[in-house]
This record gives structure tokens, sequence and C-alpha cells, in this order.
């Protein structure tokens, strides 16, 4: 008997799939995965009940705590894509490795997926699957499927899908972000309602501030009262959330070339990466912080490619690491009109001296102040010495044009 393992979701795509891995791809058997990486409960509900009417056996992993360390160590590495904190990106690796165990577990000699062969996903799902030796199958992408003909075949086959909608918006939600896309959003000039917003209010006029404490760059505590990082999450989307923190509309450049209009939310991505970053403002000297800027990009590229066990990404944590040994201590955040911003920090590891950079004292410990006259006077040099040159050279033209343009009275 031939099986094959589908990452299932119970929408239109994962529900079509499964009677087309049977009658044109031949499986005898396909079971369903659905993986927990912080979506409503609904979503499972839906799952659970399309499995059911399907005769599919389904399994459900939580990989919540998995993912959230992901997040994590994307903190660390103040990890954002185009202005965006990643999501959807960290949590399909996640969800891959867990559909390939579920799929080793059952004897599947396949493994598949409902992207389409527009998107970024089948290509992070695919580069943790294709180290196996299943087959991996993309039925939407390799018979070039509409969503108008998943509707008409659903009707057709009579598969339990609400008319294959699933709303007005495209969503994905897991514990770090949420993501809003499709129909008028498509319009880069549609300005939305904020019936699109779950996760957010609209800012009001109150504020509030909190103080996350961090060891060794990672957040481990809120108002000092310590949290797992699930926990530690959900309390900061709902308490961030609720001053309509971590809203983005963003032109999204994807992997494969194609410009995407995408609308996320993320308050507790958006307060935690603030803080960090501050964090790192205190305790990393100038060229700590410059030079972990390249790395932390790059982490970030890869992290949206979904490579984030790439021999690349191991490398740039080596040095992340070394530089988070000292990323301990508080930050104080406001939130206030939709931002999280830092209004204090603190920590033992400080790379700063109040008694040194304060106006009211003369000098900087042994350093007199006219020391740096000296510095003054060679700043700029060489920028003087090479306008200098420049200026000099200008001259000389305007002579010889003036000397040879023939112009008699």
């Amino acid at each position: 008997m031939t099986r094959v393992a589908l990452a299932f979701s119970g929408g239109l795509d994962t529900t079509v799939c499964v009677p087309l891995l049977e009658e044109e791809y031949g499986y005898d058997e396909v079971i369903g995965v659905t993986v927990d990486v912080g979506q409503p409960a609904s979503e499972f509900d839906e799952a659970e009940e399309t499995a059911d009417a399907l005769n599919l056996d389904h399994y459900v992993v939580d990989a919540k705590d998995e993912f959230a360390d992901l997040c994590f160590d994307s903190v660390c590495a103040n990890a954002t894509y185009q202005g965006y904190p990643l999501g959807t990106a960290l949590a399909r690796p996640v969800i891959a490795e867990a559909i390939l165990e579920v799929a080793e577990e059952n004897d599947c000699t396949g493994i598949a997926h409902g992207c389409t062969g527009k998107g970024n996903d089948q290509l992070r799902f695919e580069a943790v699957w294709r180290d196996s030796d299943l087959e991996v199958i993309a039925p939407v992408r390799e018979l070039g499927l509409t969503r108008e003909w998943e509707q008409e075949y659903a009707a057709e086959k009579g598969l339990p899908v609400e008319g294959g909608s699933g709303g007005d918006w495209s969503v994905d939600t897991n514990l770090w972000s949420r993501s809003v896309e499709g129909a008028e959003l498509e319009d880069p000039s549609y300005v939305p309602s904020t019936d699109i917003y779950n996760w957010t209010d609209e800012p009001s006029g109150e504020t509030e501030e909190i103080e996350l404490t961090f060891e060794q760059g990672y957040p481990v505590a809120i108002d000092g009262e310590e949290y797992e990082p699930v926990a530690l999450i959900e309390y900061l989307n709902e308490l961030a959330g609720s001053y309509g923190v971590g809203r983005t509309d963003s032109m999204e450049d994807r992997m494969l070339g194609l410009k995407v209009r995408e609308n996320y939310e993320h308050p507790a991505a958006t307060t935690l990466l603030n803080a960090h970053e501050a964090l790192e403002g205190l305790v990393l000297t100038q060229e700590e912080r410059e030079f972990k800027q390249l790395i932390d990009q790059k982490w970030s590229k890869k992290g949206y490619e979904g490579l984030v066990d790439a021999p690349l990404v191991s490398a740039l944590e080596g040095f992340i690491a070394e530089t988070q040994q000292r990323v301990t201590g508080t930050v104080t955040i406001r939130f206030e009109g939709g931002k999280a911003r830092p209004v204090g920090r603190d920590s033992k590891y400080a790379a700063y001296s109040a008694e040194h950079a304060s106006f009211d004292t003369e000098t900087v410990g042994k350093i007199a102040q006219e020391d740096a006259t000296g510095v003054a006077k060679y700043h700029g040099f060489q920028r003087r010495l090479a306008n200098s040159v420049t200026t000099d050279e200008s001259e000389d033209e305007s002579e010889v044009e003036l000397a040879t343009d023939g112009g008699e009275e």
C-alpha cells in the first residue's frame, strides 16, 4: 500500500488535494497532518471536521515550543524582512519538519502540500522535505489549478468546503504574526478598513509602560515575572495589540520575483525587537553594532527563505551568540500611539558612563576636553585635501576655457 502525508489545513486547497492524490497520483491512502504553531482553535476544529468528513486519518502536532524558540532566535538577530518581523517564513520549516516526522513514522512514500507555484511556501516546505527519500508532490502547482477550478471540483465531488472562499481575505496566523492578503488588497492603491485587523485595536490616547528583562539576548520576564517563551509571546500579543502596536502594510518582494501586497499584525514581535535593539545599543560597541547589522541582515534573508538550518546560519549564529553574552538587562517600553517605544534601559554590561558623557563633568576620566583639539584638527583632513585638489582643477579648466574661447571685441 502506498501512503502520502499531506500538509492539511482543512481549507479549499488541501481539501481538494486529498482525492487528487488518490486519483491523479495513484496513492492508496492519504493522511493529513496539521501542525500547531499558534493558530486559533477554530482552525483546528475546521481541520478536524473536514478530515472526519473525508474519512481522513488526521494527525495534529504541537510545535509551539519549537516555533517560539526560533522566534526568540530571530529576536537575537533583530530579524525583519523589508520592514516587518518574520513570522510565516519562520513557521514553515518548523511545520515541514513536523510533517516529515509523521510521514516517516507512518511509512509514507510521499509527502505533499497545497501551495501554488507563485508563492514562497512551496520553497520553504520543500527545502526541508527534499533532504528525505520521499516523493515530494505539489498538486496545485503541478496540475496548474486555479481557485475557480478547485471550487467547481469540490462541488462536483461533494467535498466539505464552504464555497471555497474562506472569507474575504487569505489569512495566515501563527504565534508570532498574522498575515492578511488577497481580494481587494491585491490592489496597492486600495485602502483597507480596520476590519482586516484582529490582533490590534485602533490606537487610543492611553499609554502604558512595562519592563522587559533579557538574559543573553533572550526575553525572560515582564515586569519582573518570568514567562516561558510561548506564554510571554501570547501575553505581549494581547497587551501590545490593545495599544495598536505592530501593524505593517507593505509591498513585499517574494523569492520568485513577484511583488505582492501584504498586511501583517505582530504586536509581541514588534515590542521584543524594539526592546532588544535598544538593549544592544547600550551594551555593544560601535564596531559590534555596525558589523552585527550585516550579520542580522544575512540571518533575516535566510530566515525569509526558510533556510534556518543552512551552514551559513550556523556560522552567523556563532557571532550572534558571542555578542549576546552581554545583552542582559532590562528595557522599559512605553505603548503609545500604536508604537512600542523604548524609554529606558539598564544593564551591568553597559558600554556607557553617565559621568563621562555628562556635560556637567570637566573630563572623561583621565582625558581632558582640550585633548580633543588634535582629533578635531585631523578630522576631515582627507576630505579637505581632496576637495582642494578638485577645486584647483576646476579653476584651471575655467582659465583654459577663457583663454581659448576666441572671443574678440
